[in-house]
């Protein structure tokens, strides 16, 4: 038999007396920005299926309830990934794991940002809470703006491109009939 140390009874048998740092066992090795990044490899991957499906399916076919609810659920998600979650990570990153505080002033590189209270030129000061939500901002109307793009491009999937051809002054197209000279 392997000794394995001290040991005392527990609720669901023996259990060892060895104790261990549990507020620092997960912390070791850390990488903090690795939430964030892969809430956007969700995302990007989600969109890519997206495309994927959009290019094999003919527009028009005949769409199935089952296929509606897997569509629906699928959208939902991927709102729900790029409007909840992903801000969530941009958010509890630059709070958490960099300290944007309030109290913490941006200067910017050259003390470009450095307000008039402490000797700049910029009147108004900026903290580092400011440009966080600034950042959280844009990250929303990028994110809008590629939903309405990804929305048109999916409804256009259907238009057909068509040639430039010649067109009368009443507008038809100049175009002989096969055989005419």
């Amino acid at each position: 038999m392997v000794d394995q140390g001290p040991r005392t009874p527990g609720v669901n048998g023996w259990r060892s007396t060895e104790h261990y740092n549990c507020e620092r066992f997960h912390e070791e090795g850390r990488h903090p920005v690795v939430a964030f990044l892969m809430s956007w490899l969700v995302l990007v991957a989600g969109i890519g299926i997206v495309v994927v499906i959009a290019k094999r399916r003919a527009p028009g076919s005949p769409l199935l309830w089952g296929d509606a609810m897997v569509a629906g659920t699928a959208a939902f998600f991927l709102m729900f990934w790029a409007y909840g979650i992903l801000p969530h990570q941009w958010l509890t990153l630059a709070d958490n794991e960099w300290a944007w505080r309030p109290d913490r002033i941006l200067y910017g590189p050259w003390d470009i940002f450095k307000p008039t209270s402490d000797g700049g030129a910029v009147p108004v000061i900026i903290s580092y809470r400011t440009l966080r939500d600034i950042i959280a901002t844009v990250l929303y109307i990028v994110l809008l703006g590629g939903q309405i793009a990804m929305w048109a491009w999916w409804q256009g999937r259907a238009d057909k491109k068509v040639a430039d051809v010649e067109v009368s002054d009443y507008g038809r197209p100049l175009v002989k009939a096969k055989g005419a000279r």
